[in-house]
């Protein structure tokens, strides 16, 4: 599974991407990002508030729910926001 991490979630994790074999329980999303959270300190910290953690999967946001495979890529980012709301 190859696994992005943008903005501050890159900077607490320390790195950019990486590719891991999550054990075969890790079925959703949720799972993943419990497994990651017990991967460290770093990982703990950047995951330890999921309201603030967006998710897409192949490059398609998905809700935490989400089922996942080996051949995954999953990026983890913050909320994303911008733009002005009087353009247009």
């Amino acid at each position: 599974m190859q696994l992005l991490y943008f903005a501050w979630l890159r900077a607490k994790i320390g790195t950019g991407e990486e590719r891991l074999e999550p054990p075969p329980e890790v079925a959703t999303v949720t799972d993943l990002l419990d497994w990651l959270s017990g991967r460290g300190e770093g990982y703990a910290e950047a995951l330890a508030d999921r309201s603030v953690v967006r998710v897409a999967v192949n490059q398609e946001y998905v809700g935490f729910d989400y089922p996942l495979s080996p051949e995954d890529e999953v990026a983890l980012f913050p909320p994303v926001t911008g733009g002005r709301g009087d353009v247009g």
